[in-house]
C-alpha cells in the first residue's frame, strides 16, 4: 500500500474525524455523522474515507455514487502536502474552509490575474490560474465553483503545467459537467464529480479528507522519521 494510505480499519479506530469538534457536542456529532456514513457508503478504503466526508458535508449519501478518483489521487495529496506544496483555490469559500493543519500555503486564484480577467472579457478565476501559471507545478488545485477556471487549468496541462492534484468539483449547469469530464481524461491525478452536482462542501470536504490522512501518517510516524 502507498505510503500515506489508510489500512482498512483505521476509519473506526483512532482516526481523526473532525479536527474542529473541540467540545463533546460538536465531537459526538461528528462520530454519529460519521459511523452512519460508514454503514453507508463503506468503510474499505482511502477514497470510502473521502465518499464518507462528502456525503456528511451535503447531507446526501448519494454524493458519494458520484465521486470519480482517477490516478491516485489520494496517494498523489498526501505527499504534495507532506511537501509543503502550495494549495490554490478557485474562490474565497474554498480558501477558508480548508484545515490548516499542515504547512502549505492556501492561496485562492482572485488575488491574481484582475487586469486580465478584464482585458479578455474571461471570468475573474480563469485568469487567476493562467496568471498563476507555472506555480501550478506540484501544486494542488481545488475547485468547487467555477467550471471556467477548471477548463483553463485543463488547457494549461495540454501546455505541460502539471499539478501534483486537482480536487475539481464546479457546481451547476454550465460547462460544469464538461469540464469535469474533461479532466477525468487528463493524467493528472484527481478528484472530481459525475455531472452538474459538486460546489464548495464537497471541494473542502475532499480536501479535508486527505489533510487528516497525513495528519495521521506523520503521528504513525516512529520517532525519528520526522514529519
Amino acid at each position: 500500500m502507498a505510503s500515506g494510505s489508510s489500512r482498512h480499519g483505521d476509519t473506526t479506530g483512532n482516526t481523526i474525524i473532525e479536527p474542529g469538534a473541540v467540545t463533546l457536542e460538536a465531537a459526538e456529532i461528528a462520530r454519529k455523522s460519521r459511523a452512519l456514513a460508514r454503514l453507508a457508503v463503506g468503510d474499505t478504503s482511502p477514497e470510502d474515507r473521502i465518499r464518507q466526508r462528502c456525503s456528511v458535508a451535503v447531507g446526501d449519501f448519494a454524493m458519494a455514487g458520484l465521486l470519480r478518483f482517477n490516478n491516485s489521487p489520494v496517494e498523489a495529496g498526501i505527499r504534495a502536502i507532506e511537501s509543503s506544496a502550495p494549495l490554490f483555490t478557485d474562490i474565497r469559500m474554498v480558501q477558508v474552509g480548508i484545515l490548516r493543519a499542515h504547512h502549505s500555503k492556501v492561496n485562492c486564484a482572485l488575488d491574481y490575474g484582475l487586469d486580465m480577467a478584464m482585458e479578455k472579457k474571461i471570468t475573474r478565476t480563469s485568469a487567476g490560474f493562467m496568471s498563476i501559471g507555472k506555480s501550478l507545478d506540484g501544486a494542488i488545485v481545488v475547485i468547487g465553483n467555477a467550471p471556467s477556471s477548471l477548463l483553463a487549468i485543463c488547457d494549461m496541462i495540454k501546455g505541460g503545467i502539471m499539478p501534483a492534484l486537482i480536487i475539481g468539483v464546479p457546481v451547476g449547469f454550465v460547462n460544469a459537467a464538461e469540464s469535469k469530464e474533461l479532466l477525468r481524461t487528463m493524467t493528472v491525478p484527481s478528484i472530481s464529480t459525475e455531472g452538474t452536482r459538486g460546489g464548495t462542501p464537497v471541494a473542502v470536504a475532499a480536501m479535508n479528507e486527505i489533510i487528516i490522512m497525513y495528519r495521521e501518517a506523520c503521528h504513525d510516524k516512529r520517532p525519528g522519521d520526522g514529519v
